[in-house]
């Protein structure tokens, strides 16, 4: 069993910033890709931003340049640090974690940005 725990969600006004983390917890040897994925009601799904456990990252096209992700591969956690905040960012907020053979989804984080 493996388990994602996320925190760091929250209301910020346009502009500001937030950092989101994801601890995996559970049997695991080792973990392929961490990331962040959103998803608004009534909308699949999208791509935020993943990173491999080398370090290499892919970010969705609405957040290049604004969010950055990273990594504690021996704490198995990742962040994901927003900046410059949209109204049009507000969603709910999945951890995943790639493991070898299988696939794993945090319960979701809102963020919520408005004035």
């Amino acid at each position: 069993q493996v388990q994602l725990v996320e925190s760091g969600g929250g209301l910020v006004q346009p502009g500001g910033s937030l950092r989101l983390s994801c601890t995996a917890s559970g049997t695991i040897f080792s973990i392929n890709r961490m990331g962040w994925y959103r998803q608004a009601p009534g909308k699949e799904r999208e791509l935020v931003a993943t990173i491999t456990s080398d370090g290499s990252t892919n970010y969705g096209d609405s957040v290049k340049g604004r969010f950055t992700i990273s990594r504690e591969n021996a704490k198995n956690t990742v962040f994901l640090q927003m900046n410059s905040l949209k109204p049009e960012d507000t969603d709910v907020y999945y951890c995943n974690a790639r493991l070898q053979y299988s696939n794993h989804w945090g319960q979701g984080t809102q963020v919520t940005v408005s004035s």
